[in-house]
C-alpha cells in the first residue's frame, strides 16, 4: 500500500518557490527563506502569482511530486508533470474505452451511482445524529435520490446519465442548508454556485474541491492513468476529465462533510471571508491556512475501506480508487467499485 506523504500548500500570493539542494525554498518578500525537505512530499499546491523556478519544477517532475498552480482564490492555472511513466498498455486501454461512449457509460454509471448513494448516506447520517432536526423535505430528498439511483442503473447513454446526475444533485443541495447547524445568516445556503462563489458556503465548497482535485490527479498519475482522458467528462483541452469523473463519488464524503464540520464546529467564522462589490465571496488567507491544516489532519484519520475491507488513511482513498479503476481497465475486476461511505 502506498504511504501517505505530505502536501505542501502555499497560500501567500507573494511566495516564490525555488530549489535549494534537495530542499524547497519559500521566499516571501525580503523575509528569510523557509526550507522544506522534498523527500517527504507528494505534492505542492500554490495559491498565488509569484510561481516557482524552473529548477524546482524540474526536480518535482523528476521526483514525481505533483505541482499545481492556482490563483489566490482557487482557480486552476496549470500543473507541472514530468515524463509519463505509466504503463503504456494501461493508458492505451483507457483511451480506447474513453473513445467509446457505450463503454464509457458503463464506468460513468458507477461514478454517478457512487455520488448519489453518498448523497443519500450524508442525509441518512444526519437523520441518525440529529433526528429532531430531520424534516419532511429531507425525507423526500432521500426518496427521490433512491428513485434516481434506480434510473441511473438502467441508463444506457452519457447524456441521460448527466441529466440524472443533475437531478440528483438538485435533490441533495435543495436540503443542504438543513445540514448547517449554526444560527448565522451568513452561512445560509440557497443553491450551488461557482465561478465565482456568491456566498460563504459555496466559497468553502469550491476551495475544498480544488484541493481534492489535486489529490485525485496525483493519485491517477501514480497508478499510470491519464487524468485528462475521462469517461463521463469528455475531452476538453486543459480539463482533467478523469479526475472530475472520480471527484463525483468522493465530493460529498471527503469535501461536503468536511465543510459542514468546519462551519458547525465554528472553525470557520463569518469574518473569515471578504465579499466583493460584485457579490463574489472569497476566503481570507489565515482562514485558508486553518482549512488546509484541518484537511491534512483529516487525511490522517483511519477508515475501513468498504470494498477492500482494509484499514487505510482517509488521504489514501483517491489512490485506492485510482488503483481499483486501473485494475478494472486491465480486466482484473468485473466492474469499477465506487467508494460508498458508511
Amino acid at each position: 500500500m502506498r504511504k501517505l506523504l505530505n502536501v505542501l500548500y502555499v497560500t501567500n500570493e507573494d511566495a516564490y518557490l525555488s530549489k535549494d539542494g534537495e530542499d524547497i525554498s519559500i521566499r516571501i518578500s525580503d523575509q528569510k527563506p523557509i526550507k522544506i525537505p522534498s523527500h517527504n512530499l507528494e505534492g505542492i499546491v500554490c495559491f498565488g502569482y509569484q510561481g516557482a523556478s524552473t529548477k524546482l519544477m524540474a526536480m518535482c517532475a523528476e521526483k514525481n511530486i505533483g505541482m499545481s498552480f492556482h490563483t489566490q482564490f482557487g482557480k486552476f492555472l496549470c500543473r507541472v508533470q514530468g515524463r509519463v511513466s505509466g504503463n503504456i498498455l494501461l493508458r492505451k486501454k483507457q483511451y480506447k474505452i474513453s473513445d467509446d461512449e457505450n463503454k464509457s457509460c458503463l464506468i460513468a454509471k458507477n461514478f454517478i451511482i457512487g455520488k448519489l448513494v453518498n448523497y443519500k448516506n450524508v442525509l441518512n447520517r444526519f437523520k441518525r445524529d440529529y433526528r429532531d432536526k430531520f424534516d419532511e423535505n429531507m425525507r423526500r430528498s432521500i426518496e427521490y435520490l433512491s428513485d434516481t439511483i434506480k434510473s441511473v442503473s438502467k441508463s444506457e447513454d452519457l447524456n441521460s446519465l448527466r441529466g440524472l446526475e443533475g437531478i440528483g444533485s438538485k435533490y441533495y443541495f435543495d436540503v443542504f442548508d438543513n445540514l448547517i447547524l449554526v444560527d448565522n445568516k451568513s452561512f445560509r445556503f440557497d443553491s450551488r454556485n461557482k465561478r465565482p462563489p456568491l456566498d460563504r458556503v459555496n466559497a468553502l465548497l469550491s476551495f475544498v474541491y480544488v484541493i481534492l482535485s489535486h489529490d485525485i490527479e496525483s493519485s491517477l498519475e501514480s497508478v499510470g492513468l491519464d487524468p485528462q482522458a475521462g469517461f463521463l467528462h469528455r475531452d476538453r483541452p486543459g480539463r482533467s476529465g478523469l479526475a472530475l469523473d472520480m471527484m463525483e463519488e468522493l465530493r460529498s464524503y471527503l469535501c461536503d462533510r468536511f465543510v459542514l464540520k468546519l462551519i458547525n464546529t465554528r472553525v470557520i467564522k463569518e469574518n473569515d471571508f471578504i465579499v466583493k462589490e460584485n457579490g463574489s465571496v472569497f476566503i481570507l488567507e489565515d482562514a485558508r491556512k486553518n482549512i488546509l491544516t484541518a484537511w491534512q489532519k483529516r487525511k490522517k484519520d483511519f477508515i475501513i475501506h468498504p470494498f477492500l475491507n482494509e484499514k487505510i488513511e482517509v488521504g489514501l482513498i483517491p489512490y485506492v480508487q485510482s488503483l481499483l479503476l486501473a485494475r478494472y481497465l486491465r480486466g482484473d475486476l468485473e466492474e469499477y467499485p465506487p467508494y460508498l461511505m458508511k
